[in-house]
């Protein structure tokens, strides 16, 4: 069996034309499926994935970043392998273009979990990654034209994914720009394990939407941990997504477990997904 989710973030909104990006989630779940036919890894899939979704400058991650108040573009990833729970963060990255390649590299290159900002970048320089020769030709600032969300709230946007390969092991990644106007050195979820990116032997999580409130409810392991204690999958994610909106906030997240099930639930006005499991038809839409 495999599976297979991605998300383009929470922030779709309605009135808006998200043909393209419907295309490339497409595009990219019809390879990621080769991929897992052939017999890659969950953990290399996510990351190949989330690495296409970076580079598109379609989202609000990688190539898609606005800058925050200060000038700067801090980009945030992580991402969690079920089969052994490694991980590896990275947050408030700046001058490089994939923070989801970093964040392997500090799963795999180092004894450590996370690094931010300034060491960071100095690790992904000391690794080889190139910088970003000129940030303003580079990004293509996405969020731009997400004009429309409500007065006196920060829009947002992520992407991630999810997926299970013919092993039985699971994976999760997990990237993104943060929401846009947002403070210097402001971290939300993303990069957080635990909170936006989620995997173990039996569920994998990534979420996308208001980064503090799927902290404070700690959303993606609280998921999968329900799930472990007997809840469905569904239901498990309904309690997260129910506690996040009683708190005034609003997202959504991708889920599946090792028996191949899938979901994708949102509280929000949209949110950009594509998915399969098995042999079923690939879904990609955003309402």
């Amino acid at each position: 069996m495999i599976a297979f989710a991605l998300h383009g973030g929470a922030g779709a909104k309605k009135g808006r034309d998200y043909s393209a990006e419907i295309a490339n989630m497409r595009e990219i779940a019809e390879a990621a499926r080769l991929s897992l036919r052939a017999g890659a890894k969950a953990l290399d899939v996510v990351t190949e994935t989330v690495r296409k979704l970076e580079d598109s400058g379609l989202y609000v991650a990688g190539r898609g970043a606005s800058p925050n108040q200060a000038g700067h573009y801090e980009l945030d990833a992580s991402l969690m392998n079920g089969a052994d729970q490694t991980c590896g963060s990275v947050t408030a990255l700046q001058g490089f273009a994939n923070p989801i390649l970093v964040a392997r590299a500090v799963m795999e290159k180092t004894p450590h979990v996370m690094l931010a900002g300034d060491g960071a970048a100095l690790f992904a320089n000391e690794q080889g990654f190139a910088p970003i020769a000129d940030e303003a030709d580079y990004f293509t600032r996405a969020g731009r034209f997400e004009s429309n969300h409500p007065p006196g709230t920060l829009a947002h946007g992520t992407v991630g994914c999810v997926c299970l390969d013919s092993h039985g092991n699971l994976a999760s990644a997990t990237s993104t720009a943060g929401v846009f106007g947002k403070m210097a050195g402001r971290v939300g979820d993303t990069p957080i394990i635990g909170a936006g990116t989620w995997a173990d032997g039996q569920t994998a999580v990534s979420c996308t939407g208001q980064g503090e409130y799927f902290m404070r409810v700690n959303a993606s392991a609280q998921l999968a941990f329900r799930h472990a204690g007997g809840q469905t999958l569904s239901d498990s994610a309904d309690t997260v997504l129910q506690q996040i909106v009683d708190m005034d906030g609003e997202g959504g997240l991708i889920a599946l477990n090792r028996n191949g099930e899938v979901i994708a639930p949102f509280r929000s006005q949209g949110m950009k997904r594509a998915w399969f499991s098995g042999d079923s038809e690939i879904i990609s839409e955003a309402f």
